[in-house]
């Protein structure tokens, strides 16, 4: 079977380095797995590779879609599918690389054919504010709303209108998913799980460069299209707070540590989905990826067989 390497794990916590220096090890292709990366609005605030990690090795599905165009995780998936068997027929080396596991989940396992909600419904459960809407999803779903932090707005409106669409809670449907390239590829995964304080000192460090002037003005420009707020390049880590102080409602201290504390919250809740949800086959990778430690992952995800003969 053709031969898949897949670095994931939180943000910040060193996936595009590590591999790029497996591309560059390997012959092999970086294809971009995080749904902030995606949009070409966000290559400073979502820390996308630069011109010169490109100049190393090719990267594919960064920067490619406009943030007016919301890309589900069917969408990426299908995207992904077709970057992949490109690389495959190049005779490269696909790298999936990102922290956005829902991506991952459907590109790997299928995705769950839900039918089309009623747009009354949907209209209906949007409208609910979150704690309203948790709240009938404990009556109807409560296995979900056991599940979901009741914050949650967008899987909460997910969960309930599935339910109330369809009669069947969106786990039902989930387990009969459909279309994924799990089982048709030999895959080399690696997650990293790095210290909780090394990971959130560099989170630190990540948003105060989204600071830059280069990623206030991306921010300025995104708040002179007037998208809709709830599109996702909207709601990616860093926007609402930078556009806070775009807008002089906080002050640029007041801002940086809003997005600091926004980057952590957001690497803790990917660091437990990623502790938790792959397979337990899959090898964490917890030291910090520096030094040696470099050279200990790659040597991980190399001592894969399939990773030494890209055609069988």
């Amino acid at each position: 079977m053709p031969a898949v390497a897949l670095i994931a794990g939180p943000t910040a916590s060193g996936k595009s380095a590590l591999a790029l220096a497996l591309a560059e090890r390997t012959g092999g292709t970086v294809i971009n797995a995080d749904s902030a990366q995606l949009y070409r609005d966000l290559a400073i605030v979502s820390a996308r590779p630069d011109t010169a990690d490109e100049a190393r090795a090719p990267h594919r599905l960064y920067g490619i879609r406009d943030g007016a165009e919301a890309c589900s995780a069917a969408d990426w998936a299908a995207l992904a599918k077709a970057a992949i068997a490109k690389v495959h027929a190049e005779g490269r080396l696909p790298i999936l690389t990102g922290g956005t596991g829902l991506y991952l989940r459907t590109l790997l396992d299928g995705i769950a054919p839900v039918p089309d909600i009623d747009p009354a419904v949907r209209a209906t459960v949007r409208a609910m504010a979150v704690a309203e809407a948790h709240a009938a999803l404990a009556i109807e779903d409560p296995d979900a709303a056991a599940r979901l932090r009741p914050t949650d707005a967008t899987r909460n409106a997910r969960a309930l209108e599935v339910v109330r669409s369809t009669g069947r809670t969106l786990a039902d449907w989930q387990a009969k998913r459909s279309g994924g390239i799990g089982g048709d590829i030999a895959l080399a995964p690696l997650v990293l799980l790095p210290p909780r304080d090394w990971l959130y000192e560099r989170c630190d460090r990540r948003f105060a460069a989204m600071m830059a002037p280069e990623g206030i003005a991306e921010v300025e420009a995104l708040l002179d299209r007037a998208l809709d707020p709830d599109l996702p390049v909207m709601r990616a880590i860093g926007v609402r707070e930078i556009a806070a102080f775009v807008r002089g409602e906080a002050t640029r201290e007041e801002a940086l540590e809003a997005g600091r504390t926004a980057t952590r919250r957001y690497a803790k809740r990917q660091y437990t989905w990623f502790r938790h949800q792959p397979p337990a086959e899959w090898p964490r990778f917890e030291a910090a990826l520096e030094g040696d430690k470099v050279e200990e992952a790659l040597g991980l995800i190399l001592a894969k067989s399939p990773l030494l003969s890209l055609g069988e």
